[in-house]
Parts: structure tokens; C-alpha cells; sequence
């Protein structure tokens, strides 16, 4: 028996990196998908490449109008909506908060964060009649942090609190709502990030010492992921699953500053004396001011 057979799965930037690792998992799981992605030679091609098993339908996640459209065509074609699978976002070049304009950062939050709100919003309804259930795509960096990337933490960050409070609301409808949150994963933009640095050998091979495991994860293991979510993860709803080789694990060299840094100094603070006792004098205290 397939494991999430004859169900209905939209999976949004499902052309390519992870996004085709959740289509072709949903495929192999006997569900009928339809990839929503902005890039539509490579999602037709992917498509053609399943077959009959998933369709492909162009959308531009930014644009709610286009969004609220696609999911009513895919329940009007299909009957029914069983997991919405939001995972279209993008990863910008890594700067510093003084060369990130205001503009940029809502442009982010629009396609990271705003996006996958819209899509529930639409999705609700119909995710409600079947007590389906809804996957975020998030980040490890969005609960540990990362170096020159404030605005693309901030998405990450904001979709796994978005996921824990939906989950609360939908619970008495019978919707689940899970996000998963990768690590380094072993797709065209991290390859592409790798290819821009001086030395990409070094910075593949620095990726996967990264990872208590030593290596990337693959699309496909996330794929293989968000099924169990769907399919067989029912008992479980609001909890951000991290899959990252357990790349957090542990403690490391944390390079901060060029010079090193003292802890501060600190008052000390006397033990409270006995009830009914007043505390001796000290050179903290009014009754003895050194000051002068």
C-alpha cells in the first residue's frame, strides 16, 4: 500500500533543490502533486519526467491573487487538498546589515515569510474538510543564527513561530501544522554559493566537516522527511524538525572579534543577613562612601 496514496499535495518552488526532492518523495509515496514554482521550463520538464503523477502550474508566490487561484484550480481539478507543502524561498548573498536596504528586507519577508502566510490562509478551507495537514520550510540558521544573513534569519525564524501558533489554531479542525528545518543540504543555490567563494573545493569541503555526519543532506532525505510528516507523523503538530546531519551538536571555535574580549565586571552582591539584621557596612553601601 502507498504510503500517501491518492492524496492531494501542492508543493510551492518544487522545480528544483529541495523543493524536487519533496515532489519526487510524495510521487514515489503514491500522492498526486502539483509543483507550483515561477520557473516553469524546469518544473514542465520535471513534471514530464513523473509523469502522469504531477502536474506543474506556474505561480509566482509573491502575488496572493495568483496564489488564492492555483489552489482553488488544483481543488477544482483534484476534489480535494490534503498537505500544502510551503517551501518556495530564496537564500541572498551574505551581507552585513549596513548594505541591506529596508527595501530588500521586506522583498525577503514578502517571498520567504508572507508567502507561506497567504498560502495557508487558502489553504485552510479546504486542508480543514480533509484534516490535512501543512509543512513549512524553514532553516537551522533560523533558531542558531548565521553570519551576514539578519534578513534571511529573520524569515526563517519568524516561519517556525508562524508554524507553532497556527498549530495551536487549526488543532480543533483536525490540521496539522509541522515545519522542517534543514541544514546544509546539498542543492543548485548551496552549490552555487560554493562555485562564487576563491577556493570551492574548500568551502564544499569545509560544508560537509560541518555535519557530525560528514556530509550534505540530499533533497531527497528532506523529501523522504516531509512524507513521514504527512503520511504517518499524526500524532504529531507545532514542532520544527531539524535535519542537519547534527551540525549543531557540540561545541566549536566561535571567531568574534580580532582582539580577545574580558567578561565584564560585575558588582558583587552580599548574601542577604537574617531577618530583623542590618547587613555590615561596605564600600557599596551609604554608610561608608569611598567616593571622595
Amino acid at each position: 500500500m502507498a504510503r500517501y496514496g491518492d492524496r492531494v499535495v501542492i508543493v510551492t518552488g518544487g522545480s528544483r533543490g529541495i523543493g524536487e526532492g519533496v515532489v519526487r518523495a510524495f510521487v514515489e509515496a503514491g500522492s498526486r502533486v502539483t509543483i507550483a514554482d515561477i520557473d516553469a521550463p524546469t518544473g514542465e520538464a520535471l513534471a514530464r519526467s513523473l509523469g502522469g503523477a504531477a502536474t506543474f502550474a506556474r505561480l509566482d508566490v509573491r502575488s496572493d491573487e495568483e496564489v488564492g487561484a492555483l489552489i482553488a484550480d488544483v481543488v477544482a481539478r483534484e476534489g480535494r487538498l490534503d498537505c500544502l507543502v510551503n517551501n518556495a524561498g530564496t537564500h541572498p548573498p551574505h551581507l552585513a546589515i549596513d548594505d541591506i536596504t529596508p527595501a530588500a528586507f521586506r522583498e525577503l519577508l514578502a517571498l520567504n515569510l508572507v508567502s507561506q502566510f497567504v498560502a495557508c490562509r487558502a489553504a485552510l478551507p479546504h486542508l480543514r474538510a480533509t484534516r490535512g495537514c501543512i509543512i513549512n520550510m524553514g532553516s537551522l540558521v533560523g533558531s542558531l543564527g548565521q553570519a551576514h544573513a539578519v534578513d534571511y534569519v529573520t524569515t526563517k525564524g519568524a516561519i517556525a513561530a508562524m508554524t507553532r501558533a497556527l498549530a495551536i489554531d487549526e488543532a480543533r479542525h483536525g490540521v496539522r501544522v509541522n515545519c522542517v528545518s534543514p541544514g546544509n543540504i546539498d542543492t543548485p543555490l548551496w552549490q552555487s554559493f560554493a562555485e562564487r567563494a576563491a577556493d570551492p573545493e574548500a568551502v564544499r569541503r569545509d560544508g560537509a566537516q560541518a555535519q557530525w555526519i560528514g556530509r550534505l543532506g540530499t533533497i531527497d532525505e528532506v523529501g523522504r522527511l516531509c512524507v513521514f510528516l504527512a503520511a504517518e507523523a499524526t500524532y504529531t503538530t507545532g514542532v520544527d524538525h531539524v535535519i542537519s546531519g547534527g551540525a549543531e551538536l557540540g561545541y566549536g571555535r566561535k571567531e568574534t572579534a580580532p582582539t580577545s574580549v574580558s567578561a565584564p565586571r560585575t558588582a558583587a552582591v552580599a548574601p542577604s543577613p537574617p531577618p530583623g539584621r542590618r547587613p555590615p557596612p561596605s564600600s557599596s553601601s551609604p554608610d561608608r562612601d569611598t567616593s571622595r
